[in-house]
């Protein structure tokens, strides 16, 4: 059923609430104000590992909530409401995944725990051009004693400049477009060769580029099996585009409440622009298509928690629907202000900036809707 159950709902107004008081969207302003290198609050997310939300996806028996799929998405759903900037996809969701699934024990004893005290930040590292393009891995692994040796350039890893190690896709076999001879490998982020480039990011979060000139990792470093690692790097990926689903699907929802409370309240002509047909009609086809992205989300996060190895096809209509949407919403946002929607003085514009960015990490709608249709047999 596309509904949640009761503990969900609790951890829904939970979460509401705790982003509301502690990381509204004047916060994310500050960051940006104040250049934090960063991206986020490192006090908040150390109040994020008090709240239990850094382990919603680590095992209980790793010290983690185990609640799922279902519960990491409606964390990341309020967030999108407020524009919360932290590194949740990338360590809770993300990194959480590959390491619960692959790690060995002494990765899982290392790592997991740390996690759940917010006491570590990891990035995944897949994407090496301007597009997304898990299957074009080029970077390369050479074996080199009893390991390899990391060479080539990462572009876009979010949180990669603040992250305390990396999950990194490369090639121990084959050639750039085919997924047989991708391996991925838990790097330190303090290892020598690895140079790290902050960017500056339209959304004001974290990212930066890594270039790995000859970074050596042993086989104790590999996750999962040497040239074996894209089924799980999809599973990885599909964590994120279901984390991003989600947060798009609360941008989206506050874009179109912040929209609807300005219509009833702007005058022109001597009646509230809502009053307005034109505009009621745009405002309905929007609620509609909202709200036919949330149960897309849900579903999505209901196919990873019964079988994350399928629920591919499900989370790319999420993803395709829920940035496609956002992106209508935050159309509509800036048409239905009207020339205000277009500065700074108010926060839509930011909802805008992040609905790009989001929209487009880890495949945008098109990547997506191919995804869909290749899967259909057209």
């Amino acid at each position: 059923m596309l509904v949640l159950n009761d503990d969900q709902v609790m951890l829904q107004d939970a979460a509401r609430g705790f982003v509301s008081e502690k990381a509204p969207v004047a916060a994310l302003r500050k960051i940006r104000d104040e250049k934090v290198a960063d991206g986020f609050d490192r006090g908040l997310w150390r109040d994020m590992a008090e709240m239990g939300w850094t382990g919603v996806l680590v095992p209980e028996d790793q010290g983690g909530l185990g609640f799922g799929f279902v519960g990491a998405g409606v964390i990341c759903e309020e967030m999108g409401r407020t524009l919360t900037a932290s590194p949740f996809l990338s360590t809770a969701m993300m990194a959480a995944t590959a390491l619960a699934r692959a790690g060995s024990p002494a990765q899982k004893q290392r790592w997991l725990p740390a996690i759940v005290a917010g006491e570590a930040v990891i990035a995944t590292a897949v994407d090496e051009g301007r597009r997304h393009d898990p299957a074009g891995t080029a970077m390369q692994a050479e074996r080199h004693g009893n390991g390899f040796r990391l060479t080539g350039t990462k572009t876009y890893v979010v949180d990669g400049q603040a992250a305390d190690a990396m999950i990194v896709a490369a090639r121990t076999a084959g050639a750039a477009g085919e997924s047989d001879g991708v391996s991925l490998f838990l790097v330190d982020a303090r290892a020598k060769g690895l140079s790290t480039e902050r960017l500056s990011t339209l959304d004001s979060r974290g990212a930066a580029e890594l270039t790995f000139d000859g970074v050596q990792v042993t086989a104790d470093d590999v996750l999962g099996e040497v040239d074996d690692g894209f089924g799980l790097m999809e599973i990885v990926l599909g964590a994120g585009r279901a984390g991003l689903a989600a947060e798009l699907s609360g941008n989206a929802q506050e874009s179109f409440g912040r929209t609807m409370a300005y219509l009833r309240e702007r005058k022109q002509f001597g009646r509230t622009i809502g009053a307005f047909q034109a505009l009621q009609h745009r405002a309905a086809h929007l609620y509609c298509e909202v709200e036919i992205a949330k149960s897309a989300v849900l579903s999505a996060l209901q196919a990873l928690d019964a079988d994350p190895a399928g629920a591919a096809l499900a989370v790319s209509v999420a993803k395709s629907k829920a940035s496609s949407v956002a992106r209508l919403a935050a159309q509509e946002a800036v048409q239905m202000h009207g020339g205000i929607g277009m500065t700074d003085a108010i926060d839509i514009g930011l909802f805008m900036k992040r609905m790009q960015v989001a929209s487009t990490l880890y495949g945008d709608a098109d990547f997506h809707a191919d995804r869909v249709a290749l899967a259909r047999g057209f």
